[in-house]
């Protein structure tokens, strides 16, 4: 097996004053070169937005985006018309394809809002446009794998355009659950709350972990903790 942690002291970090900003990966004004993502995977976004505060309307493309919310609400528009309020819970995938426009907002007057903003690299560019958004509550969540985005939306996860499967997991403390891994795929790990251990190696808040050559990933919670693991082809 072979186990490479980010820690999350690590990744670049912007205060742009309406978002407190964590880059497991390179984005924007961050730039490393030895950390530009891991397989199909782009970017992982620890953001904080501050309230009455978001981003204006901007553009993507030919990128699997999925938002997944950590406390707060956040609001969505595309040029789609898909358009929803996302809470802690919720998950949104949006195929940006040949090209797509979107804002999101923190409407509240009080409360910030966190959220993991990730990108995939889709299957072959220009592909479909499409927005999509499902509720994931804690308690499907609680010491198991759910999966929470998959190729074609299989077994209740939202799609995504790639040979991606995303799992979400709300471990108690002492709790322990199991991934296999099938030849030639890679996971990353990446921990949204808590302390884990993954095969006796210690992860906290904000680290992430590469895992590879392994037939199966060992995950147990030394705290209450969240993660989601990705497995990629």
């Amino acid at each position: 097996m072979t186990i490479f942690v980010r820690p999350a002291i690590e990744r670049g970090y912007a205060n742009h004053g309406w978002l407190d900003t964590h880059h497991t990966f390179s984005f924007a004004h961050y730039h490393n070169p030895a950390n530009m993502g891991y397989r199909t995977l782009r970017v992982i976004n620890d953001d904080v937005i501050q309230p009455q505060s978001g981003f204006d309307t901007h553009g993507h493309r030919d990128m699997e985006i999925v938002t997944y919310m950590v406390s707060g609400m956040l609001t969505h528009q595309d040029s789609t018309g898909g358009k929803g309020a996302l809470q802690r819970g919720d998950v949104q995938t949006m195929s940006a394809g040949m090209g797509i426009r979107h804002s999101e907002w923190n409407t509240s007057a009080s409360n910030a809002c966190r959220l993991l903003q990730i990108w995939i690299r889709p299957e072959r560019a220009g592909l479909p446009r499409s927005y999509q958004q499902r509720r994931f509550p804690d308690e499907v969540k609680r010491d198991q794998l759910r999966l929470i985005a998959a190729p074609g939306g299989a077994n209740g996860a939202l799609p995504i355009q790639q040979d991606a499967l995303i799992f979400a997991s709300i471990l108690t403390a002492g709790k322990s659950v199991a991934h296999p891994l099938m030849l030639g795929r890679g996971a990353w790990i990446q921990v949204v709350d808590g302390r884990i251990s993954i095969n006796g190696q210690t992860l906290v808040t904000g680290d992430g972990a590469l895992i590879e050559l392994a037939d199966a990933i060992d995950i147990h919670a030394d705290i209450d903790s969240e993660f989601l693991l990705f497995d990629l082809s």
